[in-house]
């Protein structure tokens, strides 16, 4: 127990010191922050950067080894709003630790972040999904078989048993909604679920998570969703999907297929999040 309430303290004592370095680099107090999925690192041509600092040069912060992953933090305005942007995460899949994996959304609610916005790209088999298609999440599933709060909880960061009833913002959701139709974004609203991945799932297993209520999957995003409700938080979290499940077309999957399908929608994309940014 001593051990695991000393490893509790090394959590803050790297948030300090991530903390710490970033604002030798910047002043920037941004409220909201967002977090870029696989492909979608180019809204930041759309924001006004005023300072850009590599994963690799903070302290605890680790660089992405997948592709469509930058790996940037990045400061500045969008419409005048203060945003900070990971352009790029970490995965549970590369062999990091679940508190490496949400360690950056933490960093950015230590420097005043309050609203998160999650994007990624996912596997669709929801009725009428096509690829490049959009998905509003508005409950998650997790099956990574581990969540990133278990062990000592840190107090400083929230409660021991945070509720996750509504663990992405009705208010929030029904922005993002308002802002899609207005745009004439083909779009779809439902449950994520969260793998652990790194392999495609199987077709018996898309079966499986289409029965007990998903409409996509993927590997990313639920972490962050837990460690930023347990900070307070409120949450928004988008899928592009970049393809359909196994099993719902004869097509095998690849990665390439959903950096390239990303990168169609890249534009449509980056104007729904400058939208949705502007009214929140």
């Amino acid at each position: 127990m001593l051990e695991k309430l000393r490893e509790s303290k090394l959590v803050l004592n790297k948030l300090q010191e991530s903390m710490t370095y970033i604002r030798t680099k910047t002043s920037a107090k941004p409220k909201i922050g967002v977090v870029l999925g696989s492909g979608l690192g180019a809204f930041v041509k759309e924001v006004e950067v005023e300072t850009t600092i590599p994963y690799k040069d903070i302290p605890h912060f680790s660089p992405p080894t997948v592709e469509g992953h930058s790996g940037n933090l990045i400061f500045g305005k969008i419409n005048g709003q203060s945003i900070a942007i990971l352009q790029g995460r970490n995965h549970y899949y590369e062999g990091h630790s679940m508190e490496s994996v949400v360690f950056p959304t933490r960093t950015l609610a230590m420097l005043g972040v309050e609203t998160l916005i999650l994007t990624n790209s996912a596997g669709g088999f929801g009725e009428n999904m096509q690829a490049g298609d959009f998905m509003v999440i508005e409950d998650h599933i997790n099956l990574m078989g581990t969540n990133p709060l278990m062990g000592p909880n840190i107090k400083e960061l929230g409660p021991r048993f945070p509720d996750m009833t509504e663990a992405y913002d009705k208010r929030l959701i029904q922005i993002m909604e308002d802002v899609l139709m207005k745009q004439g974004t083909r779009y779809h609203k439902g449950v994520y679920c969260g793998v652990s991945g790194p392999t495609y799932e199987t077709p018996s297993e898309v079966r499986y998570l289409k029965l007990i209520g998903g409409k996509a999957v993927g590997m990313s995003t639920v972490p962050e969703t837990i460690a930023a409700n347990h900070l307070g938080l409120r949450v928004a979290a988008l899928s592009c999907i970049t393809n359909l499940a196994a099993g719902i077309s004869s097509q095998k999957l690849s990665h390439n297929e959903v950096t390239e399908t990303a990168k169609q929608v890249e534009m449509q994309f980056s104007s729904f999040l400058r939208e949705f940014i502007a009214h929140i």
